[in-house]
């Protein structure tokens, strides 16, 4: 018999395969039921009064690989633990052939300690002697633990492949009132985790490597029994049927062999028929009910109108994904309403450039903005112009006033081809595009903004920037859209980079719907007309710039200044020059009017030579941006560099010195510069400006404005730079400041202190009362 049995394994070797078992559980919910349960168990946290000891099975069966993933679990279940001496304690017990207590419940009273700790634990390896570990617990209790009136919870994490018995030791323990989880891991054996688990099986048996679905099964079967209300306001714990499945490998009978076998006669053999084994993979099935906690996430009230398909991004927020033309609100609401009082004037490219089919795109683009903007309570007149070499007007400003009809005289509109005379068609619109509502500025009451939307695809065969500078000195607003390959026309055109809308293919035109009605609503004149600021311009004169060169920048500094209220209550400009030496043109304080700060500007000097910006802005903290020379305290300063590169190396410290100081400065970088050096100077990329050419530079003056007018409206410290003179520290007291003086006086210590009786010496300086006065009167009590 025995020898059969060797043949019967034999045959079983060569012809069965065996394979490894693995475990799936399976939770019968859909895919946004599941991401709602892994969301609900970051938000579940439990801080009641509470002994938790995991139990880590440590046997060579789990392995170590999986015991790190027991250890992972236990951390991730920490996260939600309010561990305090008083709240939550946790323990750690390893298990294998003979159970080891890792730390007890009293040892660590912080969540980063127990994690640390548990970080730590090393696999010890062994056999599975799980019955073991619960008469431990029986024999020594929860060690660390408090008296009975906590409720004590056991987490064993175990593959269930226990070598002795654990039935009777589990009962035992749950009649103490220890709630035990059974959580397996690796390849479990389900019956006896459902063994060691208390009452309903189903809530105390969990899967660890499905790591928030098992963290929010525990803790919504805790927020179920009261022990702790885990789960966030407006959550519900929800039955779920799920399956728990091995995949095992049994042996089947699939037929018969001839087999031989020795007998007692002499040269006699014996010959039978043989079963032949095959080994068969079949699913061992556990059906259950899982218990697990859902949350109510933003995108359940279906927040995403008009087909918009509602994206959950992390816990409580969201984006929608809207069709075009309804993407310009978070909700994909039915319009982008035109809600600023605003004269729109749409002008469309119908050259032969274009072509028919670019036409009939940017007509289609308007539609669908009108569609999507424009309503009957909208305060916004439109009209629509087309040109090619003439200029035909289609819609007259404010014709129509409901979107229909204004849609149906769109229809009208033909493609004309023609050259491309942008340049003329610009001042066509600005003398004749908005009609009577232009006259209407006769009156005293406001005008709306008159906004020009340039939609153009391809480039002008005409100038066009004496027409865009004579529409906007007019007082239109210049809005570019067309491909990519035309920004630099168009940023010519509008005069400022950030009125420019490009477009890489038509698809993505249609996209750029809520960009313009954002654009259009946006709008305001640029300049500082009430911001009080201390400007200084520090103009490179080098030999690299050259003197043709120099004369752009004194032109760009001249059309800036006129943006703004020059005199001594709002805004002061100062004037340096470097290149062989640095000289301050004209001082902060020197100029009160704008006629004569024109007239200054025009009579800075060309340097030559080489320049050093390093010692430029030294120049500026040093005898510039100083109260001695001009400088308000409780004004916002700023430095405005505009220089081609070269000689900025030494200029990171400098700048930085400035902008300690409280003086924003601004880089303004012609022709091709080094970006990283720039940017290392600027500090920012929000305080660098590059432009392609000299020529380019009087496109930018708006978006330069912008930028210190932004600067303008920071709130400002009253002590940078310090207001008092000689040493004096300056100090902040209750929105306001005072100078501490060392051997002077006065508010800002200009006073020498002159000891005894003698007399003031001769020529000693004076600073006058109106100049004390002034200072006390209005700037003592500038907020900071």
């Amino acid at each position: 018999m025995s020898l059969i049995l060797f043949l019967e394994a034999i045959c079983i070797f060569l012809f069965g395969k065996v394979l490894p078992s693995f475990t799936v559980q399976e939770l019968h919910a859909n895919q946004e039921t599941i991401v709602k349960i892994s969301s609900a168990s970051q938000l579940m946290q439990c801080s009641a009064a509470l002994d938790v000891l995991f139990a880590l099975d440590g046997s060579h069966s789990i392995g170590k690989g999986s015991f790190e993933k027991s250890k992972y679990f236990a951390i991730k279940m920490c996260d939600a633990l309010a561990i305090y001496p008083d709240r939550v304690r946790v323990g750690i017990l390893q298990f294998s052939s003979v159970p080891q207590l890792e730390f007890p419940l009293d040892s660590f009273f912080t969540r980063e300690e127990v994690k640390e700790k548990i970080k730590k634990i090393v696999f010890k390896g062994g056999s599975t002697e799980t019955g073991l570990a619960l008469k431990y617990l029986l024999r020594k209790g929860f060690p660390g633990g408090r008296n009975s009136s906590v409720p004590q919870l056991l987490i064993i994490v175990t593959d269930g492949k226990s070598q002795g018995n654990i039935a009777l030791p589990a009962n035992q323990l749950k009649e103490r009132g220890v709630m035990v989880f059974a959580v397996g891991v690796r390849f479990p054996r389900w019956t006896e985790l459902h063994t060691l688990a208390s009452e309903p099986k189903d809530q105390y048996v969990l899967f660890a490597e499905h790591v928030d679905d098992a963290t929010n099964g525990l803790y919504s079967t805790l927020s179920s029994l009261a022990i702790c209300n885990a789960t966030a306001p407006g959550c519900r714990v929800e039955p779920h049927l799920c399956e728990r499945k091995t995949l095992e490998t049994i042996r089947e009978v699939t037929g018969n062999s001839m087999c031989w076998r020795g007998s007692k006669k002499t040269k006699a053999v014996f010959s039978s028929l043989c079963p032949f084994y095959s080994w068969k993979k079949v699913f061992i099935t556990h059906p259950a009910t899982c218990y697990r906690t859902v949350c109510p996430d933003p995108c359940d009230s279906q927040p995403c109108q008009n087909g918009g398909t509602c994206v959950l991004e992390g816990l409580d927020k969201y984006h929608c994904v809207c069709p075009i033309g309804f993407g310009g609100e978070a909700n994909c609401a039915p319009t982008l309403s035109l809600e600023c009082t605003v004269n729109l004037l749409f002008l469309l490219d119908s050259s032969s450039g274009t072509t028919l089919e670019g036409f009939l795109q940017a007509k289609a683009f308007l539609k669908r903005f009108v569609q999507a903007v424009v309503s009957m309570d909208s305060p916004a007149n439109v009209a629509v112009a087309q040109y090619s070499k003439e200029v035909e007007i289609s819609v007259q400003m404010g014709e129509y006033q409901d979107v229909p009809s204004l849609v149906k005289s769109l229809d009208g509109m033909h493609f004309t081809g023609g050259p491309t005379l942008t340049g003329r068609a610009l001042e066509h619109v600005a003398n004749n595009g908005f009609g009577d509502i232009l006259s209407f500025g006769e009156t005293h009451v406001p005008q709306p903004p008159q906004v020009v939307v340039l939609l153009t695809d391809s480039k002008p065969q005409d100038l066009v920037a004496g027409p865009a500078r004579y529409a906007r000195d007019r007082g239109l607003f210049l809005i570019g859209v067309g491909s990519e390959f035309l920004r630099a026309e168009l940023e010519e055109i509008t005069g400022n980079p950030k009125q420019v809308i490009t477009y890489s293919n038509p698809q993505d035109l249609f996209n750029k719907i809520p960009e313009l009605q954002k654009r259009i609503c946006s709008l305001q004149r640029p300049g500082c007309q009430s911001q009080s600021l201390d400007l200084v311009f520090l103009l490179d004169a080098s030999a690299t710039v050259g003197q043709e060169n120099f004369m752009k920048l004194q032109s760009f500094v001249r059309g800036s200044s006129l943006q703004f209220n020059i005199n001594r209550d709002v805004t002061q400009i100062g004037l340096v020059v470097y290149g062989s030496r640095v000289q301050t043109t004209f001082g902060l304080d020197a100029h009160l009017t704008s006629s004569s700060l024109l007239q200054a500007i025009n009579q800075a000097p060309y340097m030559d030579g080489a320049g050093s910006t390093g010692s430029a802005l030294l120049h500026v903290y040093e005898e510039v941006m100083t109260v001695q020379k001009g400088a308000r305290p409780g004004v916002s300063k700023a430095v405005v560099v505009i220089t081609e590169g070269t000689g900025t190396e030494d200029a990171v410290v400098p700048a930085q010195k400035l902008r300690n100081n409280g003086i924003s400065v601004l880089v303004i970088a012609v022709g091709p510069v080094l970006k990283e050096t720039l940017l290392r100077f600027a500090g920012s990329p929000d305080f660098l400006i590059h432009v392609a050419s000299y020529e380019d530079l009087k496109n930018y003056q708006d978006l330069f404005i912008e930028r210190i007018c932004e600067e303008a409206k920071r709130p400002v410290n009253l002590c940078k730079p310090s207001p008092c003179m000689n040493d004096g520290i300056c100090i902040l007291q209750n929105g306001s400041y005072r100078c501490e003086c060392r051997g002077w006086e006065g508010p800002h210590c200009e006073n020498r202190i002159l000891r005894g009786d003698s007399p003031r010496p001769h020529g000693l300086p004076q600073y006058s009362s109106n100049w004390q006065q002034r200072y006390q009167s209005r700037h003592l009590q500038l907020g900071s």
